[in-house]
């Protein structure tokens, strides 16, 4: 039997355009596309009407699936010799569980080949008009979670050591642990007065900016509505926002 392989292709933030060629040429020829939540509809159009589409979306609190059975639609697929594409939004490397499907593949021998996405960690702070490093503001950046598995015995993310280690902080999935974010940061030393950015649907047409500091972008959020898929960008480099801002233009 001819072996497939699968492919752990990141669709980029939003905006369909970011589509990587790589990532485009690759799902032009798949057999087999197990999608998520987040893939841009407009992406999936540019399939093919004989490729066969497996939805495994997540949203906050609600699987379609458990992550076991995804890694086993993906080796099955690719043992029956299908080209199988795992379209994640983003980059499948980052906070997408793509290390730990590319290892369940290892263990499977089944081939896989790992394609970049643009992540949102970048692309969205840039539809924004903020730069995340800058000469003047920012040497150093930080990607974090704001969801970290709960089943792990202990997290991984101090939030109060790294509230004075780099200028820039960049929480994804984070919106509904705001509160509980901030005052880790607060309470590690952070300036209340620390300039903030909410940035939900970014790069899309739906995309919305809400700016403040740590101590009031709660409330702002809150007033706001503000809903997942959202962004949060910690720094002075927030500052540049108005000044630089050009998607909505």
């Amino acid at each position: 039997m001819n072996r497939g392989k699968v492919y752990l292709v990141g669709s980029g933030p939003g905006d369909p355009e970011l589509l990587t060629v790589k990532a485009l040429k690759i799902l032009r020829r798949a057999h087999v596309v197990v999608y998520d939540r987040l893939v841009s509809r407009q992406i999936l159009q540019q399939l093919s009407r004989h490729v066969e589409k497996i939805y495994v979306g997540k949203s906050p609190g609600v699987h379609t699936i458990p992550q076991s059975d995804i890694d086993r639609i993906l080796i099955a697929k690719a043992k029956q010799g299908k080209t199988v594409v795992r379209l994640k939004s983003g980059d499948p490397f980052l906070f997408g569980r793509g290390g730990e499907e590319a290892q369940e593949l290892r263990r499977a021998k089944v081939g896989f080949e790992v394609v970049p996405g643009v992540t949102s960690a970048l692309a969205v702070p840039a539809y924004a008009g903020i730069p995340v490093t800058h000469r003047n503001y920012s040497s150093s950046i930080a990607i974090v979670t704001g969801h970290e598995d709960p089943d792990k015995k202990e997290r991984l993310v101090e939030w109060e050591k790294l509230a004075k280690s780099v200028d820039t902080i960049i929480v994804l999935m984070g919106v509904g642990r705001l509160q509980s974010i901030l005052r880790s940061l607060l309470k590690g030393g952070c300036d209340s007065k620390k300039p903030v950015a909410i940035i939900e649907s970014g790069t899309t047409k739906h995309q919305r900016i809400t700016t403040g500091s740590i101590g009031n972008i709660a409330r702002k959020a809150a007033r706001n509505k503000i809903k997942p898929p959202a962004v949060i960008v910690i720094g002075d480099v927030v500052k540049l926002q108005k000044e630089l801002s050009w998607f909505k233009r």
